[in-house]
């Protein structure tokens, strides 16, 4: 999906959802460069804890990869935005804090086209805020799946592999890996050294 403009310069909002995995870094950043393309005054910000790849750029797990500017909280991602600024471009959504819809909202209302990509759900598979709320004010939602690692289906849910409570665990692969609905185990977290079911199978497969 790569709406350009809207007439009158009016804004609006897109988010990019799924499981790990799922390719939603990969499709912000394809927009994003678009957008650049196009010769756009692009903005583009991630959250100060993810570092997992890099510090300065949103990198996608196959490796694409855009300069950005790490920030710790969602008011001052909207203090960072330049006034001529068209195309607001915000990785990993999930980890801001419940302004992020509002400051979306009145980036939008300033006539900008504002992407966001994260997960709508956490490892437990409940709404992951604040992306629920940005589902709800969006113009444009794309839903993203990637491959389950047990036996290959499409997959919407990300398995967390190691036994930490935490909500916000940032990790990559060896922390985390995507499951279907039947594959998927919420309680794999709660019991390390527990083999799930299937789980033979998917070490073979990786």
């Amino acid at each position: 999906m790569d709406v350009v403009r809207h007439p009158n310069n009016q804004g609006w909002i897109e988010v990019i959802v799924g499981s790990m995995f799922s390719g939603k870094s990969e499709e912000l950043i394809r927009r994003l460069r678009r957008a650049q393309i196009a010769r756009q005054k692009v903005q583009i910000f991630k959250p100060q804890v993810d570092v997992r790849y890099s510090t300065a750029h949103i990198v996608s797990h196959s490796e694409m990869r855009i300069e950005s500017v790490p920030v710790k909280t969602s008011r001052e991602l909207l203090e960072r935005v330049e006034k001529n600024t068209e195309v607001v471009g915000i990785d990993e959504g999930q980890f801001f804090d419940a302004e992020l819809p509002a400051v979306c909202n009145e980036l939008a209302d300033q006539g900008k086209r504002v992407i966001v990509a994260g997960l709508d759900k956490d490892y437990l598979a409940k709404p992951f805020e604040p992306m629920p709320q940005l589902l709800a004010i969006a113009e444009y939602i794309t839903k993203t799946l990637a491959i389950c690692m047990v036996c290959g289906n499409p997959a919407n849910h990300t398995q967390r592999l190691v036994a930490v409570d935490d909500r916000v665990l940032v990790g990559a692969e060896g922390t985390y890996e995507a499951r279907c609905r039947r594959c998927f185990d919420p309680h794999l977290s709660e019991t390390p050294n527990t083999p799930t079911p299937n789980s033979h199978i998917a070490a073979k497969r990786r």
